[in-house]
């Protein structure tokens, strides 16, 4: 496979997998202006063009807590049972125009009951507007599989309800548990219960860490929470000195614990301060299992295409580095290893190679 570096159209095309992306993060700014004029919800804007420079703006403050402040508009349309239909199913159509092939989408029930609905009926609704989606875009010829992840929000108390609701819903598309929200001051050990229930129920989960609080976090998801992936994860490089591993950094390394990584919303929370200097690049040459993933699309302004697009462009990317971090997140994915398999073998190898 040539290490050549490839033009914006090839890396559309090429297969991806996308393990971090939430769901009230990735709305089409249209449908917000559109959703809201149904509600009654004021926007900053009604313009959908400066609605979506609005968000990219506000969120690049460099601060955690004042980028998951820009998420009151999209949930504020996301609170019936029609504006989670409709966001449910653009958000893999989405996915699949973008060369989606594989998706995990995560969100917190709990934010979307303001309108009377159940946290049940949103993970119900939620579900029926991908499943719509998915035969749309499966009809187009661009199929794409979704899971979901279910989030507690850490700084609330309903963690253990969502958690329930992930073994629930376990075999009818949700595939894994997350939490989410301000992590300094909000250790995911406050949560124990939770997830001592999802291991007794065999439900996989990842936990953010590492982002805007430092190892104490990481190490507590993995060694007290038992995560089977961290989300972001970029601060286990205060492990690593001079290229010489740190023990926290070598348990993540040696284990092939995924890094869900996310280089422009970590830019824009300051959890790093360039793509070039971006964590993701030297923990893969490091042999990290680093994944590529864009968090929140409408409020990062962001593709996996434009995320690639970036990496090849800033920090010198090849093709070869895309397959794997394409790869690593197939593997690390939360479905069964046979089905996996099938996804690497059948889709996303000779995608890459048929791009070349």
């Amino acid at each position: 496979m040539s290490s050549t570096r490839i033009d914006t159209e090839t890396l559309r095309r090429l297969p991806k997998a996308v393990l971090h992306d939430h769901l009230d993060g990735g709305l089409r700014p249209a449908t917000v202006v559109e959703l809201a004029e149904a509600v009654g919800h004021t926007l900053p804007t009604t313009d959908p063009d400066e609605l979506a420079a609005w968000y990219v703006e506000a969120a690049n403050s460099g601060d955690l807590v004042r980028y998951i402040a820009t998420f009151e508009h999209t949930l504020a349309v996301m609170q019936t049972r029609e504006g989670l239909l409709r966001t449910a199913e653009e958000y893999v159509l989405d996915l699949a125009a973008d060369g989606v092939v594989y998706g995990e989408v995560r969100y917190a029930p709990e934010l979307n009951t303001r309108g009377g609905l159940t946290m049940r009926e949103v993970v119900e609704t939620v579900q029926e507007g991908l499943a719509a989606g998915t035969a749309k875009a499966a009809a187009a010829g661009t199929p794409v599989r979704v899971g979901t992840l279910l989030c507690g929000m850490r700084m609330f108390d309903r963690v253990r309800e969502a958690a329930d609701l992930a073994v629930a819903f376990r075999d009818a598309g949700v595939v894994g548990f997350d939490i989410a929200g301000a992590e300094d001051g909000f250790p995911p050990a406050d949560h124990l219960d939770a997830f001592a229930h999802l291991r007794r129920e065999s439900v996989p989960f990842t936990i953010h860490a590492g982002e805007a609080h430092g190892l104490p976090s990481i190490h507590q998801a993995l060694q007290v929470c038992g995560a089977q992936r961290i989300g972001h994860g970029v601060r286990i490089t205060d492990d690593i000195v001079d290229g010489k591993l740190g023990r926290l950094a070598s348990w993540v390394r040696d284990r092939r614990i995924a890094l869900e990584m996310c280089p422009t919303s970590n830019l824009q929370t300051g959890a790093a301060t360039s793509i070039a200097g971006h964590p993701v690049t030297a923990l893969k040459d490091l042999g990290f299992r680093v994944t590529l993933n864009t968090d929140n699309r409408l409020v990062s302004g962001t593709t996996m295409t434009r995320e690639m697009s970036l990496l090849v462009e800033q920090a010198g990317w090849t093709v070869e580095d895309l397959r794997t971090v394409t790869v690593n997140a197939v593997k690390s994915a939360f479905l069964p290893f046979d089905e996996r398999n099938a996804l690497l073998r059948d889709v996303v190898l000779p995608g890459y190679a048929s791009a070349l």
